[in-house]
């Protein structure tokens, strides 16, 4: 995860609370006081406990992170995400309550759901996301821009998570809103990424059934891919220990 410096984050902490202690700071933050002070020893401040503190102290984390190296065009670059975004988030399972509610006719298009979709990130909401912004030659323009060695990437997103620098990275290259990546990961809600409470219904109740069907077709192909691999390394494992016992 890409940290700021404890330079940078100790100038931004006295603006925004100049009479407040490191321990103060922790208290308001519910931070643990070790964890801060073990980050500024070490010379980096974590992304979280920057997000913690801003939200603490009532300051958009989007506002509070854009001071910083690495994020300074930031809050410039929010834009509403795009309808692949929202639909990227969207579960499988939720994709195949709607196909089941079409075809009872308790939900048909253009109308408001009948079900409550699933709070984000689900559990494949990095690798989703990923897939709904790349063009075709993300993974080498990441390569080129931040020299990450393309086995890396594919792990990162295999386990379902990104780092800081490669949410931006990935937002800035695919053009889309810088704070998405950081929304899919977790690190923002939604509303602090500027995504519409009700974006993702909207975007998912108007597509006609055709799209629909293929949507769930083509997530559900990757996610038996996926479960498939992880029952098989699961069943190597179980071989390995046995021969070693």
């Amino acid at each position: 995860m890409m940290a700021v410096t404890a330079k940078a984050f100790q100038l931004w902490r006295t603006q925004i609370a100049p009479e407040a202690t490191v321990s103060d700071l922790c208290r308001k933050a519910d931070i643990k006081r070790s964890t801060l002070a073990q980050q500024l020893v070490r010379g980096k401040v974590s992304i979280e406990t920057v997000i913690n503190i801003a939200r603490a102290y009532g300051i958009p984390p989007v506002q509070a992170l854009s001071v910083f190296d690495g994020y300074l065009d930031l809050a410039e670059g929010i834009l509403p995400p795009t309808g692949e975004e929202y639909l990227s988030q969207v579960s499988p399972m939720d994709l195949l309550r709607l196909i089941l509610g079409r075809s009872e006719e308790t939900d048909w298009v253009g109308s408001p759901l009948s079900f409550r979709l699933a709070p984000l990130p689900h559990r494949y909401s990095v690798r989703s996301w990923f897939d709904a912004v790349d063009g075709g030659e993300l993974r080498q323009a990441l390569t080129t821009r931040t020299g990450i060695a393309p086995q890396n990437l594919s792990a990162q997103l295999s386990a379902g998570r990104l780092s800081t620098q490669l949410c931006v990275e990935v937002a800035r290259v695919s053009g889309v809103s810088l704070a998405n990546g950081l929304v899919v990961t977790g690190l923002l809600t939604p509303q602090e990424g500027s995504w519409a409470d009700d974006g993702r219904e909207q975007v998912l109740s108007s597509l006609p059934d055709s799209k629909l069907i293929l949507i769930a077709r083509d997530r559900l192909d990757g996610l038996g891919k996926r479960l498939r691999k992880q029952e098989q390394d699961n069943t190597r494992d179980q071989t390995l220990w046995e021969n070693l016992g």
